[in-house]
């Protein structure tokens, strides 16, 4: 059979460009690409007769930097060659420990490898093979003489542009401080749409001396409505972003939250004074679509009064659930007995390693907790055919077509992009041509095929990586991956009903929990917890390290010990931070600033510790108003019929949950998965 292999021909210089390392250093490079062009030259002559001339092609970018408008021009550091390819060929289950080897023993490893399927293999998963250097011998020359010719520029920056033709076009930048940077050459055309770029970023205007050189001047930055009036010029790049593409800003730029927030929301003449709450209700809402907060309709504004909650009780945590202990919950035929002690035991330590590859897929619905081993086997035949289906679909697009799909092809950009700088200080995904980016890349591609209308989002990259990593194989990390978007579909819907549920959600519980802190909070335009963005969008992802996740997220995933267990883990990270905030006096901007600072700083044993305390205190009040009752499910809606609720069996923390069948049909749930029924058992919907 023939194998499907292609060139990855992004140079070592684009990868480079997005190993930004930690979340806060790629917080502080966040940026979009306003234009970005290849086969832009610079004509190195020299009067030296020992050195030949140099034609060096680079990119050309122009980007928008927080606001501010860049141009930036830099050489290739690489070029593509047949050593530096990304091969199509087996199964990814060992990816994990994938290696660099010579051409002829990468076919025996292949051979190693054996999918559900073997007709898929020219589509399935990765591995590759590289050009070595020793004793720094290659380009390492080339690359010294090509970077003197890189520079970069502000349009403030920018005095004139001289457009000239030789053949071609090319021009030559004159800043204002009278320096004249390296003629680039267009040989392979894009100066026109370099230009309309760069008209849309600043004013040109004619010279009435030369008419081939343009004056350089900057837009009016006057805003012009409500929300705009309130800011001053330094803000117009926030504002401008969120006008353009408020939904893509939102997720990718407000969720970092960092200090320029601040600035787009008071200015200078403001900070002594406090907003009105309908003000900020107004300012919230032209900053994230869809999340308008009508304090009319909030479910937080019932009228709640100091509640008396009594004393935190104590808890004890576990230790984490052992390959043995976990195969003592399955029978001979592979069903897992004793689900909800199981779920306790999960929620009260997590796993161990070893066991998430398995458990994950209980966990995230994947796999039926009643099903047997070889229903397991059918189940992972049917869904290996049904991935790679649709993994054919957009990897048969020609490019041609592409040309023509522009909603693919920003699904395409946008991924590759992400994919490129996520996680990638982790093992897993490190180095410049890991197999696990690729897996990466192809797992979200096939995601955006099963739900185009969804598609990609900035976020859900983050929300598969700790999935592939455990899974170490493309098709059941795919699944999983599925159900988890399943629970997590509104939080990147461009509605965003799921996050402004979340933010009233999490308001009335901190409500109800802390009035003083919450009211402290209220009176620095802070009540709406909006600094939680980033939390709720993608479950505390890039505010733990990376282990911490997956023992967090094996937690939640059990549906103990309420509703929404994730929302008091927001209230317990909060209850740690507040005497800070409020001894220190902290106003708006220290508050964002603070929370954003405990990013990797976070103790997960001592968080889950005091939410489940917090979930307990509140399962023990009397007097609990109906609205938390309902955000964290805390009371049964079947108490009507005593024989519903006696066919319901009740955890040990008062959730309803249905119970185990020892008989039963599987079917399908709509996703081709398996899951489980009965003609007399009972469920329960849990929102988490």
């Amino acid at each position: 059979m023939n194998r499907l292999c292609y060139v990855n021909s992004c140079s070592v210089h684009n990868i480079n460009n997005y190993l930004t390392g930690l979340f806060d250093r790629f917080v502080s490079r966040y940026q979009k690409v306003l234009f970005e062009h290849e086969g832009v030259f610079v004509h190195s002559s020299t009067d030296d007769v020992d050195e030949p001339d140099l034609l060096i092609s680079g990119f050309l970018r122009v980007l928008d930097k927080d606001g501010e408008t860049v141009v930036e021009y830099k050489p290739l550091e690489d070029t593509v060659d047949p050593s530096n390819m990304l091969c199509a060929c087996k199964d990814s289950s060992s990816v994990v420990e994938w290696t660099q080897c010579p051409t002829d023993r990468s076919h025996h490893v292949v051979e190693q490898q054996q999918s559900c399927d073997t007709e898929w293999d020219m589509v399935n998963a990765v591995s590759f093979k590289r050009k070595h250097y020793t004793n720094g011998e290659g380009s390492s020359y080339h690359l010294h003489e090509k970077n003197r010719w890189a520079f970069s520029f502000t349009a403030a920056d920018l005095k004139t542009v001289t457009m000239k033709t030789e053949g071609w076009m090319h021009l030559v930048f004159g800043l204002k401080d009278d320096t004249t940077l390296p003629t680039i050459h267009f040989h392979q055309g894009g100066s026109q749409e370099f230009m309309e770029c760069l008209r849309r970023c600043v004013h040109l205007t004619e010279c009435p001396r030369d008419k081939t050189t343009f004056l350089v001047s900057c837009h009016n930055k006057a805003l012009s409505q409500s929300f705009e009036n309130l800011l001053d010029d330094a803000n117009y790049g926030l504002v401008e972003k969120l006008k353009k593409d408020p939904y893509t800003t939102t997720l990718g730029g407000f969720s970092k939250v960092t200090n320029y927030i601040f600035d787009a929301f008071r200015g200078p003449e403001l900070e002594q004074r406090e907003r009105p709450a309908e003000e900020v209700a107004d300012i919230l809402g032209e900053i994230i679509p869809g999340l308008e907060i009508n304090q009319l309709e909030e479910p937080g504004f019932e009228v709640i009064t100091r509640v008396d909650l009594g004393s935190r009780p104590e808890v004890q945590r576990g230790d984490p659930l052992t390959l043995e202990s976990w195969l003592k919950y399955q029978d001979q035929e592979g069903r897992v007995r004793k689900v909800p002690e199981l779920k306790d035991r999960i929620f009260k330590g997590g796993l161990c390693h070893v066991v998430r590859r398995e458990a994950w897929k209980f966990l995230l619905g994947y796999y039926p907790w009643n099903s047997t081993y070889e229903e397991r086997k059918g189940l992972q035949r049917r869904k290996t055919d049904e991935y790679f289906k649709m993994k054919l679909q957009w990897k048969s697009v020609s490019e041609e077509q592409e040309r023509r799909n522009s909603r693919l092809r920003d699904y395409r950009s946008l991924i590759e992009k992400d994919v490129n700088r996520t996680d990638r200080t982790n093992k897993f995904y490190e180095g410049l041509e890991n197999p696990g980016l690729i897996l990466l890349h192809d797992i979200l591609m096939t995601y955006c095929m099963y739900d185009f209308d969804l598609g990609y989002v900035q976020g859900m990259s983050d929300l598969l990586s700790p999935i592939l990593y455990v899974m170490e194989n493309e098709v059941d990390a795919f699944w999983c991956f599925v159900n988890f978007m399943d629970e997590m579909h509104e939080n990147f819907e461009e509605k965003m009903q799921g996050m402004r549920t979340q933010l009233i959600q999490l308001s009335t519980l901190l409500r109800l929990l802390d009035l003083a802190f919450w009211n402290y909070l209220e009176a620095q335009d802070s009540g709406y917890l909006y600094f939680c963005f980033r939390w709720l969008l993608i479950r505390f992802k890039r505010e733990l390290h990376f282990q911490d996740v997956l023992r967090l997220w094996e937690v939640m995933w059990t549906g103990l010990p309420c509703q929404n267990f994730h929302l008091l883990v927001c209230c317990a990270i909060l209850d740690s931070e507040k005497q800070k905030i409020m001894d220190r006096h902290y106003g708006f901007n220290e508050i964002l600033k603070h929370i954003n600072e405990l990013s990797m700083k976070l103790d997960i044993e001592e968080i889950l510790h005091k939410a489940e305390a917090i979930c307990l205190q509140i399962k023990n009040c009397k007097d609990l108003p109906s609205t938390v009752s309902e955000i964290l499910g805390l009371r049964s809606t079947c108490e009507d019929s005593p024989c519903e609720k006696s066919m319901l069996e009740l955890s040990d923390y008062g959730i309803l949950t249905p119970p185990l069948h020892t008989s039963g049909e599987l079917v399908s749930n709509g996703h081709g998965q398996l899951s489980e029924t009965s003609s007399n058992g009972y469920k329960v919907a849990f929102i988490s």
